[in-house]
C-alpha cells in the first residue's frame, strides 16, 4: 500500500489546492478513485471531476488496471526543467570524444517534427556545419531516425510521413541501437546516432559523432566503439537523476 501523501503548499486558490492534493496522492504511486477520495479527504465527484480534468492535461493517465499514475507531461517538464544540465553534462563528454575519435560529437533533442542541436564538441563557429541552436527536418540521416525510432505508434505514423527512411528501418535501428550514414543536414558527411535514454527507456535526446567519409573511414564499428555507447549512457544517467527529483520512481513504474 502506497504511503500517505505528505503536507502540500497552499495557493490560496482553491481549486489549484485540490488538484495539487490529487497529485500529491498519487505521486507516490498507482491508485483508483476510491483511494483518491480516501487519502485526500475530497468528495467523490469532486477528486473524480480533478483527476479526469488532469488526465485530459496530461498529467496523469491510467495503467492497465485502470488506477491514475503520473502522466507523462510531467515526464517531459521535469526534461524541460532540467535540460541546462543536460547540456553541462554534455560538453565534457562531448569534447572527450572529439578529441578520441577525431570526429565531430554533438547532441540532438526532438522538438515536435524537428531536431535540434543543443550542444557540440568546440569548433570554430565560421567552419561548423551545424552550430549549437541549428534545426533541421526529421526527414533524414541517423539522428532522426534515433529520435524517432523510440516514439509510441501514432508519433512515429506522423514522423514517417515524408521522411527518407521506413518503419522496417526504424525497426532495426530500435534491435541494434545505433543508427548510421550519410547526414545532408551536415553536409557532405557520414554519421553515427545512439539514443540517449532514461531508466524508463523513453529516448530524450541523440548523441551522435560525425565527419567526412575519409574522416569516419569505412566502418561504422570505429564509431559505435565503447567510447560513444558508454558516453550515451553517462548523460543518460545524469538526466535520470535529474528526472528522479522532479518524479518519483515509484511514479514511473506500471
Amino acid at each position: 500500500m502506497s504511503a500517505p501523501p505528505r503536507p502540500v503548499p497552499r495557493s490560496g486558490v482553491g481549486v489549484l489546492d485540490k488538484a495539487s492534493t490529487v497529485l500529491s496522492v498519487i505521486e507516490n504511486g498507482p491508485v483508483s478513485l476510491a483511494e483518491v477520495v480516501e487519502r485526500s479527504g475530497l468528495a467523490r465527484p469532486t477528486a473524480h471531476r480533478i483527476a479526469v480534468a488532469l488526465e485530459r492535461l496530461g498529467l496523469l493517465t491510467r495503467d492497465f488496471e485502470g488506477r491514475f499514475v503520473l502522466g507523462p507531461r510531467l515526464g517531459s517538464l521535469s526534461v524541460e526543467a532540467q535540460r541546462d544540465r543536460l547540456v553541462q553534462q554534455a560538453l565534457p563528454v562531448l569534447t572527450g570524444l572529439a578529441a578520441d575519435t577525431g570526429l565531430d560529437a554533438r547532441l540532438f533533442r526532438r522538438r515536435a517534427g524537428r531536431r535540434i542541436c543543443i550542444a557540440s564538441s568546440p569548433a570554430e563557429p565560421s567552419r561548423d556545419p551545424v552550430p549549437v541552436g541549428a534545426c533541421h527536418p526529421l526527414t533524414s540521416g541517423p539522428v532522426a531516425q534515433v529520435l524517432l525510432a523510440w516514439e509510441e505508434p501514432e508519433q512515429l505514423y506522423e514522423g514517417l510521413r515524408g521522411a527518407r527512411f521506413t518503419a522496417a528501418q526504424l525497426a532495426a535501428v530500435r534491435q541494434r541501437c545505433w543508427a548510421y550514414g550519410p547526414d545532408s543536414a551536415a553536409g557532405d558527411t557520414v554519421s553515427c546516432a545512439v539514443p540517449v535514454q532514461l531508466r524508463t527507456g523513453r529516448v530524450v535526446a541523440a548523441l551522435a559523432l560525425s565527419g567526412t567519409a575519409a574522416r569516419t573511414g569505412a566502418l561504422p564499428r570505429r564509431l559505435l566503439g565503447r567510447s560513444l555507447v558508454d558516453a550515451a549512457a553517462v548523460l543518460g544517467d545524469a538526466l535520470g537523476r535529474a528526472h528522479a527529483e522532479f518524479v518519483p520512481e515509484a511514479a514511473t513504474r506500471r
